[in-house]
């Protein structure tokens, strides 16, 4: 939802604030100026004549309805709005049927259908459409908060361009604040108020929008001439972010906690924290996250950081919201400062590899078990050696893989905290195993 650049025209007092300052023109739209502004590809397309179907993509607030339906009016087309939380194939089929009736009709109309929230339709929902943009029949426009390569089907992206939409910035913030002012519908607000107002609606106009009505009935009823900041916290209360918990948001803000701590700086890894708990996510998500974490980004260059994981987690349960919060931060900071090693999730990730492309091999005799006399005489087990028996409790020169398998050479550790250790023992019994020893060695057993 944008708003307009210039006073608007006189408008029933009783439309929503919203309405009465939706852009009627594109040089009425505030922000998006990296699409809409003089040479950008939307603006391009509206100056062409032609419309063309479109994916307009970015966060709730930011303009994605009014661009479509400015579109509708550039090119004289009738506008059909579904909405696909509400609407099913039934609404597509009498989408068909209207623009069909508006092509073969006298005017011969162009049609555009708008779909908000695109991606609550299923698969053959989206399929339904398919066909009929293909002909010609009507320009799709689709609107989404999510990320359209996962959530659009292919073959309905190939057919449509993608636009993202950005928020809008403190300055079209206030340049909304100054149009509600503008049109009656605000009384004076301090700077610091504007500032904490513009703060709380973060990047979204129609957050911004609805709560500048709100305060308008709620200054009327006070017979307030100004609002302040002191008057406008007792409204708001505690100011509340906006956070999308299962959208492409959500994601974007756990990647950036999870590269923070991987690029080992506390003070940014914190910062993701907070803005996550801040902004609704769950701290018994946030806590499998940091075990993860630890896993992958720091594994055996400190094995305690997996320990400290769990035990944040557990905590947690323990203590519940906002005290647990506590011990998840500590995880965060010690996370972040850990030596890292991605050595065991890369061994991980490559024996997986291995095993899906490698034949299945049989195990070697002296590896297998042998709880049956038949199996005995069958030789499993035989020239099994005990390492527990043998000298540094290592069986130098032994083999525990397949027969005929080269060392994969899996596990590489990193020479970061306790992995250099670990390297420096792998390298030892390397060095034993090369040495090897007799296979009459009388220490050997057939347990």
């Amino acid at each position: 939802m944008n708003a307009r650049t210039s006073t608007p025209a006189a408008a029933p007092a009783h439309q929503p604030l919203a309405e009465r300052l939706r852009p009627r023109t594109l040089g009425e739209v505030i922000g998006q100026q990296h699409v809409l502004g003089p040479g950008m590809p939307l603006r391009l397309a509206f100056e062409s004549g032609r419309p063309h179907s479109c994916i307009l993509w970015g966060p709730p607030g930011v303009g994605k309805t009014t661009i479509a339906r400015l579109m509708a009016d550039a090119f004289d087309a009738q506008f059909i709005s579904i909405s696909a939380v509400l609407g099913g194939v039934k609404d597509i089929r009498e989408a068909v049927e209207r623009a069909q009736s508006a092509r073969d009709g006298l005017m011969q109309q162009r049609t555009i259908v708008f779909v908000d929230e695109v991606h609550r339709f299923n698969k053959s929902q989206q399929d339904a459409f398919l066909p009929h943009v293909e002909s010609g029949l009507f320009t799709f426009i689709g609107a989404t908060t999510e990320n359209p390569s996962f959530e659009v089907n292919s073959a309905l992206l190939s057919r449509a361009a993608v636009y993202v939409l950005q928020p809008l910035t403190a300055d079209d913030l206030k340049q909304i604040v100054a149009l509600a002012q503008a049109d009656k519908a605000l009384p004076a607000i301090e700077s610091v108020a504007e500032e904490r107002l513009v703060a709380y609606a973060d990047g979204d106009a129609r957050r911004l929008l609805n709560t500048l009505e709100t305060l308008a009935m709620a200054a009327t009823q006070e017979k307030l001439d100004t609002i302040t900041d002191a008057w406008l916290l007792k409204v708001l209360g505690e100011r509340m972010r906006r956070y999308d918990k299962g959208g492409e948001q959500f994601y974007d803000t756990i990647s950036a906690l999870h590269k923070s701590v991987r690029g080992s700086d506390p003070d940014a890894a914190l910062y993701w924290f907070v803005r996550m708990l801040d902004g609704g996510a769950d701290p018994r998500y946030m806590a499998r996250r940091l075990v993860r974490m630890a896993s992958e980004d720091i594994g055996l260059a400190d094995p305690r950081a997996l320990r400290l994981a769990l035990d944040a987690a557990e905590v947690y349960e323990r203590l519940g919201t906002p005290e647990g919060e506590l011990a998840l931060a500590e995880c965060v900071i010690y996370l972040a400062v850990a030596p890292k090693s991605n050595a065991v999730y890369k061994a991980y990730n490559a024996a997986r590899a291995h095993i899906k492309q490698d034949g299945t091999r049989p195990v070697p005799m002296h590896l297998r078990n042998a709880p049956t006399k038949l199996m005995k005489e069958l030789d499993y087990g035989r020239g099994y050696r005990y390492a527990h028996d043998e000298e540094g409790g290592f069986a130098a020169g032994e083999t525990y893989l397949p027969e005929g398998m080269e060392p994969p050479g899996f596990y590489r550790p990193v020479a970061r905290g306790l992995e250099i250790k670990i390297a420096q023992k792998m390298d030892e019994l390397r060095a034993r195993n090369e040495a090897g020893a007799p296979k009459d060695d009388p220490a050997a057993t057939d347990a």
